[in-house]
């Protein structure tokens, strides 16, 4: 059967079905036209790997549980103690919420102190909450993705520049190759940004990260 019978089937993305594929969790066969052929067994083994990226296994265990490199029940018991402790964490969160809450204070009549001193002593006694030393990953992301195409329209930029200071300097240039070339590197400019702006519409969405939710 074709991907797109599959994506029926398991409800799930022939993006992500794809990113199974290039992680080896599946490999379909091909037929005579090189076209990925699927079977009920790969419906199946999406089926399964649908169940358990849906309670948050990670797509490195189920590749090694798929493999017989991981007992499946030693991972859903290492995964609950982990749900376990995400758990703890936002109840501590909530409780230090509440805590705020209950004062009916402005942001500058917190005892901020007093608050802190409490999470830091949680912590000690193994509680969890956010890390604000972790970098946001998404805005790291989104970073990289400006500053290359900054880059990139920046070298455009002086691409025209440089033919228009070369017409200048020499008429001669014929002026149709001028604008020919001109033009490729607005179009060239224009694709970036629309690149750019995709880019950023995929991280906000979780682009890679995406496929590792399903």
């Amino acid at each position: 059967m074709k991907i797109k019978q599959v994506e029926e089937l398991v409800d799930i993305t022939g993006k992500n079905i794809r990113f199974y594929e290039s992680k080896g969790l599946l490999n379909p066969g091909r037929a005579d036209n090189g076209y990925r052929e699927y079977d009920l067994n790969d419906v199946k083994r999406l089926k399964e790997i649908k169940l358990l990226r849906k309670i948050g296994i990670s797509v490195e265990d189920i590749k090694l549980i798929l493999e017989g490199k991981l007992n499946l029940e030693v991972s859903l018991t290492r995964h609950k103690d982990t749900l376990r402790y995400s758990l703890k964490s936002i109840e501590n969160m909530i409780k230090i919420t509440d805590s705020i809450l209950s004062t009916h204070s402005s942001p500058d009549k917190l005892d901020v102190d007093m608050l802190l001193n409490e999470i830091e002593n949680m912590e000690k006694e193994g509680a969890g909450f956010v890390n604000i030393d972790k970098t946001d990953i998404h805005m790291k992301k989104k970073a990289g993705a400006l500053l290359g195409a900054t880059v990139m329209i920046l070298l455009m930029c002086i691409v025209i520049i440089a033919l228009i200071v070369g017409k200048i300097s020499d008429p001669s240039m014929p002026i149709p190759i001028l604008v020919l070339f001109i033009a490729i590197s607005l179009i060239t400019m224009i694709a970036i940004i629309v690149a750019m702006v995709n880019r950023m519409k995929e991280i906000d969405r979780g682009e890679e990260d995406e496929a590792a939710k399903y």
